[in-house]
């Protein structure tokens, strides 16, 4: 199975929205911040492994705090997502915290204190 073959690209969706949903209703962690939400996800073509990159609202401390907690909750994520999806392996999966909406924000506000700046000179 290639790597951006349908097959795969299908899988990784389905991961996403099950790890969505585990993560939003079913663990009770109170280190894991309300507002977690899965970015992507990418499993690895024998199905073995599994990267999901996760958004966390909040300062970095909420981000640690919510990583060490999934982190933490990895196998209990896992029986659930092997009891939600039928695949021929459950994949172990590795948590990365997803840096670019916090870096999506910082540009903007950058950008915006160049146009300022612009008008300020330009009057």
């Amino acid at each position: 199975m290639r790597k951006n073959s349908v097959k795969n690209t299908r899988i990784n969706g389905e991961v996403q929205r099950v790890l969505a949903e585990i993560i939003r209703s079913e663990i009770k962690d109170p280190r894991i911040h309300m507002l977690t939400s899965v970015v992507a996800v990418e499993v690895s073509p024998d199905l073995k492994t599994c990267k999901a990159w996760i958004s966390v609202y909040g300062d970095e401390k909420a981000q640690a705090d919510t990583l060490a907690g999934l982190r933490s909750a990895e196998g209990f994520i896992r029986n659930k997502l092997a009891k939600e999806i039928n695949l021929r392996n459950t994949p172990v999966i590795t948590f990365i915290i997803d840096q670019s909406i916090a870096y999506g924000v910082n540009m903007s506000k950058k950008i915006d204190d160049v146009n300022k700046n612009l008008e300020k000179r330009d009057e």
